[in-house]
């Protein structure tokens, strides 16, 4: 078995070396003395895209036994991340480290590494490990995302010994607002859907790091366009300007801001709760499911960007927040939430 994936990963690999190779270089394939610098330039790309697929790991992590995601996000989380850094850092994607007491990346072979928790940023979405032993993989350098173009050729990669590799295309991108209090301007989409996106790398052709899976969608393209299912990824270049900070603080300090507990959703402009977290400032002020949320602070609320950014303004993470909804037939009623800083509701290890 784990021989016919290691052929299925050289396969892909050679694949997409020549379907770039024909993309970018189309003389390549056209002028047959051009064979001995198309042959290198394969040679070249095969190279990047190994590297950049040893360097994918699996990653599995066991939350702390009162966390309160494990409601959403179970108590053992699993997928992937990618080394980053030469003192065995790993990019991956923050939900999988959520409240987690115990890493463990997984390696071919059936070889497991203890990690540590380095950072987790609510507000890019990215979570950073590091493993406890050397991992002896190599480094993979991170891309530039907003050079990116429709259509581009693309490679996805999952580690562990299940994990597996793919071509893809970029479809869009665009800004993302997630049903939780999350929201990104600039989200990678790509096409055809994978299933073990969660931590999953995302590379150009070179090899490079481009972008971090997130999630699973139904519309690359938005709700204007017809259904086209793929995947949503974090673009690396919202690590870059913070990878110091995260490295440091264990967050950036965007991550200090406002927070509810609510999970909404957003339907011919119109917003509506579908879940308030227990214990939650959004809970404590009488906020229910279903609700219609009309406008927050003032700001009319016809979608989830406006919701989560109207509630992020300011510089204070810990503030009242007014909110005026809509519940069923009766009339309009604005209830008074005390936001807090999420991040000092989130539980963590013993000795952390």
């Amino acid at each position: 078995m784990k021989l016919a994936i290691q052929q299925r990963r050289r396969i892909v690999w050679l694949s997409f070396a020549v379907a770039w190779s024909a993309w970018a270089c189309p003389a390549f394939a056209a002028a047959p003395e051009s064979a001995d610098a198309g042959a290198s330039a394969i040679e070249t790309q095969s190279r990047a895209l190994t590297r950049a697929n040893e360097a994918t790991v699996g990653l599995r992590a066991k939350a702390v036994e009162d966390a309160r995601s494990v409601a959403t996000l179970g108590p053992v989380r699993s997928g992937s991340g990618v080394v980053i850094g030469d003192d065995g850092l790993v990019l991956t994607i923050g939900y999988l480290i959520l409240e987690a007491e115990q890493v463990d990346l997984l390696l071919e072979g059936d070889r497991v590494v203890p990690a540590r928790v380095v950072a987790y940023d609510q507000a890019t979405g990215f979570g950073l490990v590091q493993a406890l032993v050397p991992l002896k993989l190599p480094v993979v350098p991170l891309g530039d995302a907003s050079r990116l173009s429709t259509d581009d050729p693309l490679m996805i990669a999952s580690g562990g010994d299940d994990g597996d590799v793919s071509m893809a295309r970029m479809v869009a991108r665009r800004p993302f607002s997630g049903n939780w209090e999350y929201h990104i301007d600039a989200a990678l989409f790509t096409s055809p859907p994978r299933t073990d996106h969660s931590g999953a790398g995302l590379f150009n052709a070179r090899g490079e790091l481009v972008g971090i899976g997130s999630l699973l969608v139904s519309d690359t393209r938005g709700e204007q366009f017809p259904h086209l299912p793929g995947n949503m990824f974090v673009p690396v270049d919202l690590l870059k300007p913070i990878l110091g900070e995260l490295r440091a603080e264990g967050l950036s300090h965007m991550s200090r801001r406002p927070w509810m507990g609510v999970n909404c959703a957003e339907q011919n402009g119109q917003v509506r709760i579908t879940r308030v977290s227990e214990d939650s400032p959004a809970e404590v002020a009488g906020l229910q499911p279903g609700d219609r949320i009309v406008r927050i602070d003032g700001a009319d609320v016809n979608g989830l960007d406006v919701l989560w950014q109207t509630l992020w303004r300011g510089e204070v993470a810990e503030r009242e927040v007014s909110v005026e909804i809509k519940r069923g037939d009766a009339a309009p009623q604005t209830l008074k939430v005390q936001a807090v800083d999420r991040m000092k509701t989130l539980r963590h290890a013993q000795g952390i």
